[in-house]
């Protein structure tokens, strides 16, 4: 495949062969969440967000597996380095603190393994001067992490508090920070004494702010923690956790005010602030944290996803001192998934793909409003975190499966909301081909 010339060729969505994968597959796995019977035949060709079905359709992919593929498929930016090194066993090794080297001295490794992860990741931290790092398997063992160092850290720990239309995993500690669809939680046990704020988005706030969150001289945050007027005793709250940009929720993006206010009250009553960038970090924003477009500083920082790993990240006085405290018996050990993450920075780095990211978002943005498209709205993003809203979840729906039968896959979120995410290398001519199969595919179901 020459990624310069390859556009989606499709006939038949789903094939005869995807529908007997498809099947075959429900035979065994337990019900979740399904979006498309479309099956990536790994053999084929593919490369960056060019994808090959198992019944010959070519595919455009701008879902990047919900943030979790940053550079799509087959990669050579990394592939070429991964391409150098023969497999071994055992690829998993038994946690954070069992070590793997590939003989040479530290910092020189030609295969980081964990330790080299680690390294860039406190690199591309800095801002936030955090220096440490646990390592974990998935973006909601990170969640649960950065839950209890927030609870150790605090030991008048009672309280938590989160936002409506959060999402940040399903484990069942993450599950009670959610609240944006009621089948993530109903009928589960949560942890005590979670409170939620409105999650403010108002273009017009804090003078003209619709969900709540401010009213009158002081913010919902505020109120519920003034120390003499307030129900919720601030040196009793263990963590915020927070979105900088909402994801499962409909790809939210905090006004102003808003994150001013959170920054300003989190200072004030020193309450650990904990990002939740499983979704919007490792470059996807155009900047190596979504926190870094706003006025907050993170205490603590949850990552997977594009990392390849879980990670909580943070600072040495935040985490616990007391050995055992915090552990895991598989943690960060898949070597290979360590070196795809560490190649991944690399590669952000190498390439400048966070200025990519920047400019290819502007055009994606620029390119579908200059459409005109009916039954669209509130088109934003940051960097290539994309979304827009349509005036009904059915056309949003519509327009998902409109898209998938021209090859051009993308996913919902929220109530009505698209999300776009393209591969962060992704060129010019692919922003422009994949908004003009987008723009057909709107264009045809209205």
């Amino acid at each position: 495949m020459d990624r310069h010339t390859a556009e989606p060729e499709v006939s038949d969505l789903p094939g005869e062969n995807a529908r007997a994968w498809v099947d075959y597959h429900h035979e065994f796995a337990a019900p979740s969440t399904y979006v498309y019977e479309f099956v990536w035949d790994h053999t084929a060709p593919a490369e960056g967000p060019f994808c090959t079905d198992v019944d010959g359709n070519v595919l455009m992919d701008f879902t990047s597996h919900v943030a979790a593929a940053p550079l799509g498929y087959n990669n050579p930016k990394i592939m070429d380095k991964l391409g150098e090194f023969d497999l071994v066993d055992p690829l998993k090794i038994a946690g954070q603190d069992f070590y793997v080297s590939d003989g040479n001295p530290p910092g020189e490794s030609k295969f980081p393994g964990t330790s080299g992860l680690m390294d860039r990741i406190t690199a591309i931290s800095e801002t936030f001067d955090m220096g440490t790092v646990f390592m974990s398997n998935s973006g909601a063992e990170a969640v649960e992490n950065a839950m209890k160092i927030g609870y150790d850290h605090n030991p008048m720990a009672k309280y938590a508090f989160t936002f409506e239309g959060a999402f940040h995993g399903r484990t069942l500690g993450a599950l009670s920070l959610n609240r944006s669809k009621a089948v993530y939680r109903k009928r589960f046990p949560e942890v005590a004494s979670v409170h939620d704020l409105p999650f403010c988005s108002c273009e017009g706030a804090p003078a003209f702010c619709e969900c709540g969150y401010f009213a009158g001289d002081e913010s919902a945050f505020r109120k519920k923690i003034d120390p003499k007027t307030g129900h919720v005793d601030p040196e009793e709250v263990a963590f915020l956790m927070l979105e900088p940009i909402q994801g499962e929720g409909g790809y939210r993006f905090p006004s102003e005010a808003f994150a001013r206010d959170i920054a300003a009250v989190t200072e004030e009553y020193d309450i650990t602030l904990i990002a939740d960038e499983i979704q919007s970090g490792v470059g996807r924003t155009g900047e190596w944290w979504a926190s870094e477009h706003y006025p907050f500083d993170p205490d603590v920082i949850t990552s997977a996803k594009g990392l390849r790993v879980g990670a909580t990240i943070s600072d040495a006085e935040v985490f616990p001192d007391e050995k055992s405290r915090i552990s895991s018996t598989w943690g960060a050990g898949d070597f290979l998934a360590a070196a795809q993450g560490a190649f991944t920075i690399d590669a952000i780095a190498e390439h400048d793909l966070l200025d990519n990211a920047t400019e290819r978002g502007r055009q994606f943005q620029e390119t579908v409003r200059d459409a005109d498209l009916h039954g669209v709205k509130n088109i934003r993003g940051k960097g290539l975190m994309l979304g827009m809203d349509f005036e009904s979840s059915e056309l949003r729906d519509d327009v998902v499966a409109a898209a998938f039968q021209r090859g051009l896959l993308l996913l919902a979120c929220g109530h009505k909301t698209l999300r776009v995410l393209p591969p962060m290398d992704v060129t010019e001519r692919e922003i422009e081909l994949g908004a003009s199969l987008l723009t057909d595919a709107i264009e045809a179901v209205n």
